[in-house]
């Protein structure tokens, strides 16, 4: 077996391991509300901003292309449809989760790197308290909960830009686009952009803790683990997409 192929294995093990660990601590009492609370606020809250900004321009420049795309066919009408669609089934969860992964997933990384480098962690160990419960299950907690609400809202401003677009490219009424997009997305488009931002959400808190919970070396280890952190979370994103798509594809349809 190569090197490669069994750091993943080890990888994956760990993961597993710690993931169980942290969802053990969830069902203990007391719980942890404050450490939660925190980290709602830091992880999801602070995100709102770069997430209305990414969904704007993306509604907008998907809306642009299909628009001029669609001309030549006589189906741009069309367009407030498939920006709908293509929002709130693949980008909207997708460029989430990639740009609260590069923010929150290396903060988290960076983080608990530096207390681990530090000693901090073992000083927690040392003083009878579990770091998996004070460190991992709030911040695995908090932005599992808050992926799907941030999704929410870079549908909901991604679909808004591409109607204004699709109303001053297409030279339509809101009223007809608002019906165009209310028209095309049902319940179970939701539930394929939001069950995907959930598994996406443990996916970013999972590889940031872990990664920090390993990190060694001082602060250039430190610096060499947040860029794995960015690196392993997109690859992890992309991966798992595909898989959730099939999958929510062969139950949904």
């Amino acid at each position: 077996m190569s090197a490669g192929l069994r750091e993943l294995f080890n990888a994956v093990g760990e993961i597993t391991f710690l993931s169980v660990a942290c969802l053990r601590e969830m069902f203990k009492r007391p719980f942890e509300w404050k450490l939660i609370i925190q980290q709602l606020e830091l992880g999801g809250f602070d995100s709102w901003s770069v997430t209305v900004l990414a969904a704007g321009f993306t509604g907008m420049v998907l809306s642009l292309q299909f628009a001029i795309g669609l001309e030549p066919f006589g189906a741009s009408l069309y367009t407030g449809k498939l920006v709908a669609v293509g929002i709130v089934r693949e980008l909207g969860p997708v460029l989430t989760a990639l740009l609260v992964g590069g923010r929150v997933g290396s903060g988290y990384t960076a983080e608990i790197g530096s207390m681990n480098v530090t000693e901090q962690v073992d000083a927690i160990r040392a003083l009878g308290a579990d770091p998996i419960r004070k460190l991992v299950m709030p911040r695995v907690f908090a932005i599992t909960l808050a992926l799907p609400l941030l999704t929410m809202l870079a549908d909901l401003i991604g679909c808004a830009g591409g109607a204004l677009i699709t109303m001053h490219e297409v030279n339509v009424t809101w009223r007809f686009v608002y019906d165009q997009m209310k028209e095309s997305i049902w319940i179970v488009d939701l539930l394929h952009g939001l069950g995907k931002s959930v598994f996406f959400g443990y996916l970013i808190a999972i590889i940031g803790c872990w990664n920090g919970l390993r990190t060694y070396g001082g602060t250039e280890g430190v610096g060499l683990a947040t860029t794995k952190t960015v690196v392993y979370i997109s690859v992890s994103i992309f991966i798992s997409d595909f898989a959730l798509t099939q999958i929510f594809l062969a139950i949904y349809g």
